[in-house]
């Protein structure tokens, strides 16, 4: 049975420059799993070339799956590999900081 009351997923997104730089944060809102990590993807991949920073706000997730973390982790790994973009994840639940740091990816996401 799921919970209707849930926001379905969305995100948010808003730009600022901050010293010069800028940064764009993503806010998800709902379920990051396998049929929503697309979304942040086709959101997030664009973003990557333009340089600057973008941060993903996790606050209002409220589940994360393995698509959902590979999702993360694939953007991440795309970032460091332009080479002038950071790629930075805020606010996450402490059960996603329990999964990270079982999957390994603790250092991974603090780069």
């Amino acid at each position: 049975m799921t919970n209707t009351s849930e926001v379905p997923f969305h995100c948010d997104v808003e730009s600022s420059t901050e010293n010069g730089v800028t940064v764009t944060t993503v806010r998800c809102h709902g379920r990051l799993i396998n049929q929503t990590a697309g979304e942040v993807k086709e959101i997030v991949k664009p973003l990557i070339p333009q340089g600057g920073t973008i941060v993903i706000d996790l606050e209002d997730v409220t589940f994360l799956d393995s698509l959902g973390l590979g999702t993360l982790v694939g953007l991440k790994v795309s970032a460091i590999n332009e080479g002038y973009c950071t790629l930075k994840l805020q606010n996450l639940s402490p059960r996603i900081q329990e999964l990270v740091k079982l999957t390994s990816l603790t250092k991974l996401f603090a780069s």
